[in-house]
């Protein structure tokens, strides 16, 4: 059940460019650069920090000699690398492509840190699924190429499942939670998974549940952070953690693979780019895992959720914005790019070419010669694609992150923390000079 809409994150869009000039943000202007000779090839800086981008990048520079592109690893996003670019912007040396996240862009917009490429890119929209397309199009603007989607799945070890007397692994939530208890009352140091504090990952939690967190109506934002449907998903995972019936290692961290290499955590519900860093993460283990469907709260009614999605953005001041633009579509089109990032990064392609690459089809010797993708395939008609960001994600997603840590000790209750995270939104809205309610 798909909804293609744009027009929610279009009128979103507006909104976001409409503020950030009445607070007085520089308009990032519609030049795409200059095609004038140079003395040389020209030369483009890229910041960036998921695995396999260097190699697409490598793949570029050896048919592009005209265009060299270095890519400089940074710390994620979320850990500092969206600062540094924005430090970067500020203070006219930033690079001219960045890798930013679909939720971040709308902030990176507000803070006029975007170069419009409009006019580079408009004849590779039809390339790209509508959706993905409208995540970097604000107010009529395109400001890069889409990379991928991140449909979420349950990744799992079927041994251990076995083991524990699990036929098959869990189609619904409730099935999830009747396996949960069942895996710790059988060893109580064993979890069937486990509670981060991935901002992201509740997020498409949140979006496979229709919990939505922003929206907008009458020319103003609307937060719904603390809605009556996000509080349903905040107290199903409460009622896990009140029954001690999760792991709680912070999402990403050593202790986390720790516990997977030793058979202490049993799956995890993840994107499919958590695909290959458990696969690299726990390496010896290979051949037990497999994927299957994230579960989901109605049978019948299958719905999915999306966890990420990335775009190679053109940032502000750039002196060569058209020939940036042609390597961000290339990356995300090329076949040998987009095999690359399929089998290194981990992505489902946001290109429709992408969809046909051999690659989608490979087995993958990790989780047992399965051919993973078949599953996010067939997910991907069941996510609902009219989920929104909001314009201060950055703040809000670490405000949700220290919270879901608190839950995880037993120093906060899930349904409160979504209350104190839409206050500290909203409160974060206004402070920006933006028209709010929630």
């Amino acid at each position: 059940m798909t909804i293609h809409s744009g027009r929610a994150l279009a009128a979103a869009a507006a909104l976001v460019t409409a503020t950030a000039l009445l607070a007085g943000c520089s308009s990032s202007g519609s030049s795409t650069g200059s095609d004038a000779a140079s003395a040389g090839p020209v030369k483009l800086d890229f910041w960036g920090w998921a695995p396999g981008y260097d190699q697409s990048v490598a793949l570029w520079n050896k048919s592009h000699p005209n265009i060299q592109v270095t890519f400089d690893k940074t710390a994620s996003g979320s850990k500092g690398g969206y600062t540094k670019m924005l430090t970067a912007v500020q203070a006219g040396n930033a690079p001219c492509l960045a890798q930013v996240g679909y939720e971040t862009l709308p902030s990176f917009a507000a803070a006029g840190a975007l170069q419009d490429v409009t006019d580079a890119t408009a004849s590779a929209k039809s390339q790209f699924a509508d959706w993905t397309w409208n995540q970097v199009t604000i107010g009529g603007k395109t400001y890069g190429a889409p990379v991928d989607t991140a449909p979420m799945a349950l990744m799992y070890r079927k041994d251990l499942f076995a083991k524990y007397g699990i036929s098959k692994p869990p189609a619904t939530w409730d099935e999830y939670a009747a396996d949960a208890a069942k895996v710790h009352a059988a060893d109580p140091s064993v979890y069937l998974g486990d509670f981060g504090n991935d901002a992201y990952n509740y997020a498409g939690l949140a979006w496979q549940a229709g919990a939505p967190w922003f929206g907008t109506a009458n020319q103003q934002w609307q937060v719904t952070i603390g809605s009556a449907a996000n509080t349903k998903v905040a107290s199903y995972w409460q009622g896990l953690l009140d029954k001690k019936l999760l792991k709680t290692d912070p999402s990403f961290d050593p202790s986390l693979y720790s516990d997977m290499a030793n058979g202490k955590i049993l799956s995890d519900v993840n994107a499919v780019w958590d695909t290959p860093i458990i696969a690299s993460s726990v390496k010896g283990t290979s051949g037990k895992w497999a994927i299957a469907p994230m579960p989901v709260w109605d049978a019948g009614n299958p719905v999915y959720g999306n966890d990420g999605g990335s775009a190679t953005a053109v940032l502000k001041g750039c002196a060569h914005a058209r020939e940036a633009a042609q390597f961000a579509l290339w990356m995300s089109t090329d076949p040998d790019s987009v095999a690359n990032l399929i089998k290194v990064t981990g992505i489902y392609p946001a290109a429709t070419s992408g969809l046909g690459n051999p690659a989608l089809s490979a087995p993958d010797p990790f989780y047992g010669g399965q051919k993973i993708y078949d599953v996010f395939n067939a997910e991907m008609s069941h996510i609902n694609t009219s989920w929104q960001w909001g314009p201060t994600m950055t703040q809000t997603s670490t405000d949700l992150g220290d919270g879901l840590g608190q839950a995880g000790t037993g120093g906060a209750k899930l349904p409160d923390v979504m209350g104190t995270v839409q206050s500290k939104t909203v409160a974060q809205m206004k402070q920006q000079g933006l028209t709010v309610s929630g």
